[in-house]
């Protein structure tokens, strides 16, 4: 299985760069089967079937991108330079691991000062950047907040810096739990709106939580896929929605994740028969054709990058022919693609 059976040409032009407004007025390719229909989000409560259970991840992005100032004591006296930062993820020891520009200027025990309420000390270099804060818990929370940017995916952060609006674009209505540096993008098409609607028809939700790292974003380089290995992400699906899951299966409802994020933390939570099991921890699973579905009966998801793991992980869903369908489909109707794109809900043949 070679890396080039997941790549397609993309107009650059079709890289959404700002969101649809009303969030569910985004366009929705829904490939039921070998059919494709062109729909959009809002028709959701005329789609799914009453009793489908949707699966929400409620991880919150924090604004991780920070510019500062490097502070370095010289004989001469104090020498100031701009960094830039992207926090990746915190650590048990209190640090965060991060990425920075330019790193290899930067020297152990180092100051960063990105604001006049929040700096940081480089403390580790040789294994990935490490920043302890002078900052913690709620205070931490504000500092950042008040200093930080949204972390935009290189291909809009190529075209455009992020701003204010990005604040509320690039975040869930639903999210809750800090500590992601990427959204769950598929579901940025829900507004209140829809949920109601979707709650009149019958449909139930289930939140999970899954904190998306910047590794997400991280090319494949290896010819044969197999052998890739993903990043490690932290994730807990709690009792309550292990019991809801089960309830839904038993009744012959089915399992319909919104977003990548949410299907892989519950493919690695449930049990080989589909039955769900509460999990706490972090997951790494890596979803190619071939792979045997546990849990997962359709999923909801914008479109993928070329050469990308979740063209892997559509591919296994729906089977590799028929994605390259799908995507031709998109490009020839002028769908919006990535982060900021448009949505696809993508229900195998055997559902």
């Amino acid at each position: 299985m070679k890396l080039d059976d997941f790549d397609f040409d993309l107009p650059e032009d079709l890289i959404a760069t700002r969101p649809a407004r009303p969030r569910s007025s985004a366009r929705l390719l829904y490939a039921n089967g070998p059919e494709t229909q062109d729909r959009h989000v809002h028709d959701l409560p005329s789609i799914l079937r009453r009793g489908d259970r949707l699966i929400l991840n409620d991880t919150r992005v924090i604004p991780a991108r920070l510019t500062g100032e490097r502070l370095r004591a010289t004989p001469e006296g104090e020498v100031r330079a701009k960094v830039e930062v992207t926090l990746m993820e915190p650590q048990a020891d209190g640090t965060w691991s991060a990425l920075a520009k330019p790193l290899r200027k930067l020297g152990l025990g180092e100051t960063i000062v990105f604001s006049p309420d929040l700096s940081a000390e480089v403390q580790g270099l040789h294994d990935g950047l490490r920043l302890r804060f002078n900052l913690t818990g709620p205070d931490f929370d504000a500092a950042l907040n008040a200093a930080g940017a949204m972390p935009l995916p290189p291909y809009i952060a190529g075209k455009r810096a992020p701003d204010e609006r990005d604040r509320e674009d690039y975040q869930t209505i639903w999210a809750k739990r800090a500590g992601a540096v990427a959204a769950p993008t598929a579901s940025l098409h829900f507004d209140e709106a829809l949920v109601a609607a979707l709650g009149q028809a019958g449909i139930d939700f289930t939140f999970v939580t899954l904190h998306v790292g910047a590794g997400t974003f991280l090319p494949v380089t290896v010819d044969d896929v197999t052998t890739h290995r993903m990043h490690a992400e932290w994730g807990e699906v709690r009792p309550q929605a292990a019991d809801e899951m089960n309830a839904t299966r038993a009744a012959g409802g089915r399992i319909i994740p919104v977003g990548t994020t949410a299907l892989r933390l519950i493919e690695t939570a449930a049990a080989a028969d589909g039955t769900m099991r509460p999990f706490e921890g972090d997951t790494d699973i890596f979803i190619y054709p071939g792979y045997a579905w546990k849990i997962t009966d359709g999923l909801m998801t914008n479109f993928h990058l070329p050469k990308s793991t979740l063209m892997m992980l559509v591919s296994a869903l729906m089977g590799q022919d028929r994605v390259r369908e799908i995507y031709a489909h998109a490009i020839a109707e002028r769908y919006r693609f990535f982060s900021y794109g448009d949505a696809s809900l993508l229900m195998p043949a055997r559902m």
